[in-house]
């Protein structure tokens, strides 16, 4: 989607401001993520979908909350939407209704082995990727109104297939709840002077990892 989240390539926001190797700035934060991890545990949506849920946020929301309030924010609506609590609920921070069963419920001695094994999304497909090592491609110019990876500031240009990472869950489709329709990924090699203007040194690239029905062969 075209949204706010989507800065790859912009300077109107100014630089990034690094900060220290401080993981959580206050206690709640924490506790956002833990419930973000065992709610994404559940079963009641995806990965995908929960990226979506964040970038379907107001854009001064967005600018304004800072991360694990967007996480929050994002975590309240999937709830909603899901029926797991009720807006009363949220207002008064009581749970006031039978808790709604789910598809499974993360126990704290099973934590440590889940985040240590992850959620691969590598997947095995019997289709030949379309496009080799080398190849000279044009990023399509999509404008999907729902959730995709690929950057805005990436669409319409030419670049060259540099690697080939396999087969893995195609985001777009997962987020609309369409299954994960595995897609070949490539990392795809772009000069700095193709995205960013003729004025960056000619030595200088950019790579952009795309799945395959990102991308098109070029015939410039």
């Amino acid at each position: 989607m075209n949204g706010v989240h989507d800065m790859g390539g912009l300077e109107c926001f100014g630089p990034i401001e690094l900060e220290s190797d401080e993981k959580f700035h206050e206690d709640w934060e924490k506790q956002v993520l833990a419930i973000t991890l065992a709610m994404g545990a559940t079963g009641t949506w995806n990965l995908d979908q929960s990226r979506f849920s964040r970038e379907s946020l107001e854009p001064s929301d967005y600018l304004s909350l800072g991360y694990y309030r967007i996480w929050l924010k994002a975590l309240e609506s999937l709830l909603l939407k899901h029926e797991l609590v009720t807006q009363q609920e949220l207002d008064s921070g009581q749970s006031l209704c039978k808790a709604k069963p789910v598809r499974r419920v993360l126990r704290s001695a099973e934590v440590a082995a889940v985040l240590k094994t992850g959620g691969p999304v590598d997947r095995e497909v019997t289709q030949k990727p379309r496009f080799s090592i080398g190849d000279k491609i044009r990023v399509n110019n999509i404008h999907t109104p729902t959730h995709t990876r690929l950057p805005s500031y990436i669409r319409n240009h030419v670049g060259i297939v540099h690697a080939i990472h396999g087969a893995h869950v195609y985001p777009d489709a997962n987020a609309q709840g369409l299954g994960e329709n595995p897609q070949w990924l490539y990392n795809i090699q772009f000069k700095a002077s193709e995205l960013f203007g003729e004025s960056r040194h000619q030595h200088d690239f950019t790579h952009v990892d795309c799945w395959e029905p990102y991308l098109d062969f070029s015939h410039d």
